[in-house]
């Protein structure tokens, strides 16, 4: 366990990446217990106001984000500093996605169903965090030899291949697939490959003259949605609370 914890979070310094990780994994956390507690109205919290304002997370999450980046870029990848910094930036981010849904439409959604956009950012980012931890690069870079970094040329015919390969699956409305794919080219492949979602920039272009494609790609969809919604929405109220009835 020591050489594996020197070997691959120490030498290549990713300590701070991963206080930064566990740091916004538990302030998500431990946020969404105290707000389903004030919702509640169980235990000693309420909501933060001054002068009739109420308060929400995200300012004092943007504050601790602020100083927690500029003191990480100011400290370097070792020493005590950076492992202060990356903690404190790891809170500030978890405060401020908890929030993410309030950011996009610009009001107080956090309840609601729109809310529940602010629980797939968090998700996905941990996610992404975790993959570049395990040791993932974005593009497949990692997946270069090392003559292969000698070419530049092959490593710049890498990066825009799997690049290529995210934008089509984002044009095909597999925004996940094309996000987790910059990281694991696999799975932008596959979006990009598979029919596009009914709607997608790529649907409205290639399947207008096409109805046997718009049906077959609107049959898929509808079977993907009916198989996974129930169990996608399920997590999300198991993580960020039920939204309330409408």
């Amino acid at each position: 366990m020591g050489d594996w914890w020197q070997r691959n979070i120490m030498e290549p310094g990713k300590l701070p990446l991963l206080l930064a990780l566990t740091a916004f994994v538990l302030t998500f956390v431990v946020t969404r217990v105290i707000t389903r507690l004030i919702r509640a109205g169980k235990g000693p919290f309420g909501n933060v106001k001054a002068g009739g304002v109420h308060v929400h997370h995200v300012v004092p999450g943007i504050v601790l984000t602020v100083v927690g980046g500029f003191a990480a870029v100011a400290g370097g990848r070792h020493g005590f500093g950076s492992a202060v910094a990356a903690v404190v930036f790891g809170m500030g981010a978890g405060l401020v996605l908890d929030e993410f849904a309030l950011i996009l439409h610009l009001d107080d959604v956090y309840w609601t169903e729109a809310g529940r956009k602010s629980v797939e950012v968090v998700v996905l980012t941990a996610a992404l965090v975790g993959l570049v931890l395990a040791g993932f690069t974005p593009f497949g870079v990692d997946g270069v030899s090392q003559d292969e970094l000698q070419d530049r040329a092959n490593v710049i015919a890498t990066v825009a291949g799997n690049f290529i390969f995210s934008l089509l699956a984002l044009a095909k409305g597999k925004a996940r697939l094309a996000i987790f794919g910059v990281i694991v080219p696999v799975i932008a492949l596959v979006g990009a490959v598979r029919l596009a979602r009914p709607g997608s920039p790529w649907a409205r272009r290639f399947y207008a003259r096409r109805p046997r494609a718009r049906a077959k790609a609107r049959l898929r969809a509808y079977r993907h949605d009916r198989r996974w919604s129930g169990p996608r929405r399920a997590v999300q109220d198991w993580i960020g609370g039920r939204p309330d009835p409408r």
